[in-house]
């Protein structure tokens, strides 16, 4: 019964007014202190099709890190039901979304993944912004996948890393430690060096790729939470 009532449209809709206003809330009210410009800005320049990565549990401000007079970034979202009132809290933001997930090897189910990587390709070659959770939707913690390295190979286009925090905030005991940032604090963004992968790497190449990205991230956000006061989250290898 209450799973009915969540997923009903009038609540959804709801939801996704409350997510989006509470995003453009904090965004508003929080002191950001930007780094790494000079990383990201040269290729902001070009106006070229590029690849964003952040943790999942990082993903609620990544708007906050994007530039507004840049190419809209488009994110993949679960086509589950939960994730309609996400995927349209997204939209609200002036962000694109494409609905689908990574393929559940233990169910050996594919829920659109193919189909959104097939579009995922054609955003980027059109110039547009793709943003990525490498350790999503399942994680582990902070583990990146290949999907962002396939991406970048097959699209010729750069890897943009980042990672964000904030002083007050609440993180949570789930998988991904996802972080609630709270308003009228302060908040610190950290962008990495651009990750390129060529047209013809190989299997030895993208595992380079994806550990180099792993790496930046988890370096960013070390970055990120210490100089907001926290300690970084400990994460097993």
């Amino acid at each position: 019964m209450l799973k009915q009532i969540f997923r009903s449209a009038i609540v959804q809709n709801l939801l996704a007014v409350l997510l989006a206003g509470y995003m453009r809330l904090v965004k508003a009210t929080t002191r950001w202190e930007v780094r790494g410009l000079e990383h990201v800005t040269p290729i902001w320049d070009k106006d070229e099709g590029v690849i964003g990565a952040l943790w999942h549990g990082r993903v609620l401000m990544s708007m906050a890190a994007w530039p507004e007079d840049k190419q809209a970034p488009a994110f993949l979202i679960s086509r589950s039901p939960d994730g309609r009132f996400i995927a349209r809290a997204t939209t609200m933001l002036g962000a694109e979304v494409i609905r689908g997930s990574a393929k559940n090897q233990r169910k050996d189910k594919d829920k659109g993944g193919s189909a959104a990587f097939r579009q995922m390709i054609k955003h980027v070659q059109s110039g547009g912004c793709m943003a990525l959770t490498p350790d999503g939707p399942r994680g582990p913690l902070m583990h990146a996948g290949m999907g962002a390295v396939r991406l970048a190979r097959l699209t010729g286009a750069p890897i943009l890393c980042l990672s964000w925090s904030t002083r007050w905030r609440k993180v949570f005991s789930s998988w991904d430690r996802f972080v609630l940032p709270l308003p009228f604090g302060r908040g610190v963004i950290v962008w990495k060096e651009a990750i390129t992968v060529p047209k013809n790497a190989d299997d030895e190449m993208l595992e380079e790729g994806r550990q180099q990205l792993e790496n930046f991230l988890r370096d960013a956000t070390c970055e990120a939470d210490k100089a907001c006061g926290h300690a970084p989250l400990e994460v097993t290898s």
